[in-house]
């Protein structure tokens, strides 16, 4: 958990946000052991600050242990705090779906594993319990559910229950669980998300409290506002006087305030002026400037020595893109992105000072030379090092897709060879990361890719995912084989879906530079045109590389006229010319 989160405690009064243009939460909780001797229900919330409220949010959970079980409430303690704390030592470039559903799953198995460990016989007398967790991120609600406690939304005047009670009915007085923490080895849990709207009014409770009320009733308390805290209670109290014979938990949410613009991930890093452009020798912040190494319309990139002697590359934005706050952002971000990628063939970020005097970017040093240089230098490769190239370039990738990030410019250009024969992918500059996506108010949604490497479902405004990537590796394949684009330039002109299904692959056994028949089957394969139809996995394509695969297999019985068109209508023609001339002599006779 961050050290400066907030963990409210089910005393606690109201919170609000720390800032009034950001999201800003008023909170109200009661629980209760009501007529049992010991309240197994566990509920707890979390509002950080800063950064992490606006790349994680705020979480709220509900956890009721079984009553059949003596150890029931730990269950509830242990699915809670993973909601509490261990959410908020995620990676904060995965979405909230994937960070909560990652934590969530890991404490089941934790609670499944303690009950085989006793050897339970009946998993009634184990760690079991039901959670529900809610996590408000920017201007959406993010809901996880398991078990039969739940969550609700005032909506008018009513109560709008958002989850559904996975409880099995035997009969009108018998019923079980259908679905529990600590219960199997695997979880499954449901998710949803909500749009979120200033004045919000969201109700978790346990089913001691809402299988007594009806939903008006609650919605009659909630409706009453006022100190929240006292809401909780009097809604916990009249399930009580209604008959409740469990515990009584109750947390209310309202949403007082909606963020108005986006917070930066590095807040106030692009608000640095960007330095005038160094010369030899010139110092920016201890770095001091040995020399230029690349230079475009975009960022200048030089090399220097850190303050501990170290060589980096300090790489500064445009002067031209100073008023483009999008590519300020994007900047910053690469620093951001390096930081939290630690891969050998992932360029890495440079110590930096804590604080700056200009925008920069500071990275390591890379001695050697970009793949485009290399094709350069290397027109014929050798099969086996081009497929050692492509293997680094995935082990690079799955650093990236590991923690929702895609690439999004991966290209000759950005792919750096190093004299060690060690290859890295650099320039974030484009990279998608989920995390950051979610906190946006307007996402980015930019072709920032290169287009001769860029996947069609871009042009055609199609869903995308990391198999995009996969796509931009089989394009610098096919053209590190065969010095040519398996679609020439005809990606960049897809507008729509049917767009994108018309592309025709060139095959890669033709023209100057043949390469083997399950070589092109994979190529074939790795850009197709429906990422649904490329590779399920990055290491099977790599794998087809090594050995005929699947896609090989049936290549061999692709027809000549679609695996070689020319070929096949210079043989027709030369099959007509001799029949015709069988013909003209045959009339002769």
């Amino acid at each position: 958990m961050p050290e400066d989160a907030v963990t409210i405690s089910p005393t606690a009064t109201a919170l609000q946000g720390d800032k009034p243009s950001g999201l800003q939460l008023s909170i109200g909780q009661f629980s209760s052991a009501g007529v049992k001797a010991e309240n197994q229900d566990v509920l707890g919330a979390t509002i950080p600050h800063g950064t992490a409220l606006t790349l994680k949010g705020a979480a709220f959970a509900i956890a009721d242990g079984i009553s059949s079980s003596r150890v029931s409430r730990e269950a509830a303690e242990v699915a809670v705090q993973g909601v509490m704390g261990d959410y908020y030592c995620t990676s904060d470039a995965w979405s909230v779906k994937t960070a909560a559903t990652q934590v969530i799953s890991a404490s089941n198995a934790w609670l499944h594993a303690q009950n085989r460990r006793a050897h339970l016989e009946e998993i009634d007398h184990g760690r079991v319990c039901t959670l529900s967790a809610l996590i408000l991120k920017n201007h959406t609600a993010h809901l996880f559910h398991i078990g039969d406690s739940r969550i609700a939304r005032l909506a008018g005047r009513s109560l709008e229950p958002l989850t559904e009670p996975h409880r099995v009915v035997i009969s009108p007085g018998q019923s079980y669980l259908g679905r529990a923490m600590g219960a199997e080895a695997r979880v499954e849990i449901d998710y949803r998300d909500l749009p979120l709207a200033l004045g919000d009014v969201f109700v978790m409770t346990t089913d001691g409290v809402h299988e007594h009320l009806t939903d008006k009733d609650i919605a009659a308390f909630l409706a009453a506002q006022g100190d929240l805290d006292l809401v909780a209670r009097r809604i916990g109290e009249a399930a009580l006087s209604a008959g409740s014979d469990d515990n009584l938990t109750v947390q209310i949410i309202r949403v007082d305030g909606l963020p108005e613009r986006d917070a930066g991930v590095l807040e106030g890093a692009d608000q640095l002026p960007i330095p005038p452009l160094p010369m030899d020798g010139d110092v920016i912040d201890g770095f001091r400037i040995l020399r230029p190494i690349h230079s475009n319309a975009r960022s200048h990139i030089y090399l220097a020595v850190a303050p501990g002697g170290d060589q980096v590359a300090l790489k500064i934005p445009s002067m031209d893109l100073r008023e483009d706050p999008q590519y300020l952002r994007r900047f910053v971000m690469e620093e951001w992105i390096a930081r939290r990628i630690d891969s050998p063939h992932v360029l890495r970020a440079a110590p930096a000072p804590e604080t700056r005097s200009a925008l920069y970017v500071v990275t390591e040093y890379v001695e050697g030379q970009t793949l485009r240089q290399w094709m350069t230098d290397h027109p014929e490769p050798d099969l086996e090092r081009v497929r050692d190239i492509l293997e680094q370039v995935v082990r690079g990738l799955r650093a990236f897709h590991r923690r929702e990030m895609l690439h999004q410019d991966l290209r000759p250009e950005n792919i750096m060879i190093d004299t060690a024969g060690t290859v890295r992918i650099i320039d974030f500059g484009s990279t998608y990361v989920s995390g950051v996506q979610e906190a946006m108010l307007d996402p980015d949604t930019a072709i920032l890719g290169t287009m001769q490497y860029t996947a069609p479902e871009y042009f055609a405004g199609e869903p995308v995912n990391w198999r995009a990537d996969l796509f931009s590796l089989g394009v610098i394949g096919y053209e590190m084989l065969t010095g040519r684009l398996p679609y020439g330039r005809d990606v960049s002109k897809v507008r729509a879906r049917r767009d994108q299904m018309r592309l025709k692959y060139a095959s890669a056994r033709g023209g100057e530079r043949p390469v083997p028949y399950w070589i092109d089957a994979a190529l074939r394969r790795a850009v197709h045109p429906d990422p649904m139809r490329r590779y399920p996995v990055l290491s099977e394509f790599i794998a087809d590389l090594r050995r005929p695969g699947d896609a090989a297999r049936a290549e061999r019985h692709v027809p000549l006229a679609e695996r070689d068109p020319v070929r096949f209508w210079k043989t027709l023609s030369g099959l007509l010319a001799i029949l015709s001339l069988a013909l003209g002599l045959q009339l002769l006779k």
